[in-house]
């Protein structure tokens, strides 16, 4: 009968569809595996799958106890594959070669040091230098402390733990890096993840090879929205910029609950009245200890750039203009993040909401005081459900907010080279809406207006004036971009400008096959490292072009305070009555600001952001 027929459909379809679910589950786990597990993990996820596909070819057997043995067979070899296929943890070489050749004994103010060469023995490289002391038991939650002597000589040839943070999704970071190359290629490289520590004060350098003197120095300080990140990433590796007579630093510094936790009791029992700001604490120790060993790679130590990307590029604005700074470095760069405005978007907020916060930690950890809340072991800690991502006004490292420092005269730094990226926001409005859909023509009013006044929302309406889905969803993620990332920094060009600092300002749009324009994309050009990428596929000619000359003009600008230099386009300062910008992509050129007509709009947002 017809109906016995579907029926059979039917239970098929239910029956083999979980099947089909979970083998795609199994696949995804074992992607990760491939991507970041040892190889001896990948062949035993290569065997169980074959065994996996076997078993499920046994299913379609007719007799009903070959399907009972399919689904326990199924499950048998599951476990072992999502138990097996996660990121592992291990010491990563600061070469990126597998025989690296040591260095030289070096000695520097707390003991003796070895590195090693990079691969063509141009650079030496010395990876985990302790720049304070551990902020672990007592430490925790207090200033940085003068890094502890050593006997012996210290073996700085790997990457020191990065500061303890929460684990990232791999599923959804392997989303993103899909929804980025807009195509699959996976990952057999075996690269290790960072193994996580508080005891994570370390910074790496990175020197020509051989004696040197008074070289310029540029410290980079990573992002990561102050709660994740390391030092050791490889589009910002210090070997390129060490190339052209450069000494390159990069810093751990502590991250989340650990790094900017405030509560009164904490600026009760501290000697500067401080709490919130340690993460910034340990930048401005890291600076003091470069001042303090320098010398000893060759370096000078007035002739110090700081750098910095996203989270990194607020915390560079914020040792613009905090005292503790002044003298500690000459210039910056900042890349993609701004706090000198009035109501800084992100990675900032006031006393009282810090502290806040900091009395529900104590609460939500059943703790009565600080010290318990020390006892707690920080694989624990760092679990906490309330995000510690934002510095503030803690009357020692920011006596006053950035904005109000600047309008002061605090300005540390004499002259300043920033910008921004095409695809600022995109990186964090896909994942946002990636349930319910991304922005089109039928919802991009609604959604503007859940995130503006709906009066500001239509001029914006209006100055995009979308036709397409596609122009409306670029208009939206166009708008937050401004909004989070760009205007800051217009805002910071036009109050440098409006004093009589040089600045140099820019806006990279190159398209790859990977990241383009998005948040962060800019990196693996500026520090030279789109030529050493290990994933060819990404990049071709054109963008190793352009890396080499953005490497240079960051290199210029740690040497003399001006990115041009012999056979480089011209890249005229910032002029506020102008409001040109510097084009790094498939040209490079002098453009009209692309959102010089969203401007007034964003500035009236922050207008009445103060006025609530």
């Amino acid at each position: 009968m017809w109906y016995k027929e579907s029926m059979k459909k039917h239970i098929a379809f239910l029956i083999i569809t979980p099947i089909v679910y979970l083998l795609l589950f199994a696949l995804v786990f074992f992607y990760l595996d491939m991507a970041s597990g040892p190889i001896a993990v990948t062949v035993l996820g290569f065997l169980l799958l074959a065994l996996l596909l076997g078993a499920l070819i046994f299913f379609f057997r007719k007799p009903w106890w070959t399907k009972l043995i399919t689904w326990v067979a199924f499950f048998a070899l599951l476990i072992p594959i999502v138990a097996n296929a996660h990121p592992y943890e291990g010491k990563l070489n600061a070469s990126y070669s597998d025989s690296p050749k040591a260095t030289a004994v070096l000695h520097i103010e707390n003991g003796d040091i070895r590195g090693v060469y990079n691969q063509d023995e141009t650079v030496e490289v010395y990876a985990g230098i302790p720049f304070a002391k551990a902020p672990v038991g007592d430490l925790r939650w207090k200033e940085p402390q003068d890094p502890e002597d050593w006997e012996g000589v210290r073996d700085c040839s790997y990457f020191a733990p990065k500061a303890m943070q929460a684990d990232s999704n791999p599923v959804m970071d392997s989303l993103v890096s899909l929804y980025a190359a807009k195509t699959y290629h996976p990952d057999f490289s075996y690269t290790p993840l960072t193994a996580t520590s508080e005891d994570c004060l370390y910074l790496n350098v990175w020197k020509p090879a051989g004696e040197q003197h008074d070289l310029p120095v540029l410290l980079y300080i990573h992002g990561g929205s102050l709660t994740s990140g390391r030092s050791s990433f490889e589009s910002y590796n210090g070997a390129e910029i060490a190339k052209r007579g450069v000494i390159m630093i990069t810093i751990a510094y502590r991250l989340g609950v650990f790094g900017y936790f405030a509560h009164p009791n904490l600026a009760l029992e501290s000697p500067n009245g401080t709490t919130g700001n340690y993460g910034l604490l340990d930048q401005i120790k890291s600076l003091e200890w470069v001042q303090e060993n320098i010398a000893h790679f060759g370096g000078d130590k007035n002739n110090v750039t700081i750098a910095g990307e996203s989270a990194g590029s607020s915390s560079v604005s914020a040792l613009c203009v905090s005292p503790l700074a002044t003298g500690l470095f000459r210039r910056a760069i900042a890349e993609s993040s701004s706090l000198i405005l009035k109501n800084p978007p992100h990675t900032f907020r006031s006393m009282k909401s810090a502290q806040e916060t900091g009395k529900k930690i104590l609460e939500e950890f059943r703790c009565q005081s600080i010290e318990d809340l020390r006892k707690i072991d920080a694989e624990t800690l760092v679990k906490t459900q309330y995000s510690n991502s934002g510095m503030t006004v803690d009357g020692y490292a920011l006596p006053k907010t950035p904005y109000e420092l600047f309008q002061e005269g605090h300005n540390n730094a004499e002259v300043l080279l920033h910008g921004c990226n095409s695809l600022e926001a995109d990186a964090f409005i896909v994942p946002r809406y990636l349930l319910s859909g991304q922005t089109n023509l039928s919802n991009i009013k609604d959604r503007l207006y859940e995130e503006f006044p709906h009066d500001l929302a239509d001029r914006f309406l209006e100055v995009y004036a979308p036709k397409t889905d596609e122009e409306a969803f670029k208009a939206f993620n166009d708008i937050i971009a401004c909004l989070w990332f760009v205007y800051p920094h217009h805002s910071w060009a036009k109050e440098l400008d409006g004093i009589g600092v040089t600045n140099y300002r820019y806006f990279f749009d190159k398209e790859n096959r990977y990241y383009s324009g998005y948040h962060s994309g800019e990196m693996v050009y500026a520090y030279g490292n789109v030529k050493n990428d290990p994933k060819t596929w990404r990049f071709d000619d054109s963008d190793r072009e352009l890396s080499e000359i953005m490497v240079s003009y960051w290199a210029n600008f740690a040497k003399t305070g001006n990115p041009n230099g012999s056979g480089l386009p011209n890249w005229p300062a910032y002029e506020r009555e102008d409001g040109r910008v510097h084009r790094l992509g498939s040209a490079i050129e002098e453009i009209a600001d692309p959102y010089k007509d969203v401007y007034p709009i964003i500035e009236e947002v922050f207008e009445r952001w103060d006025g609530e």
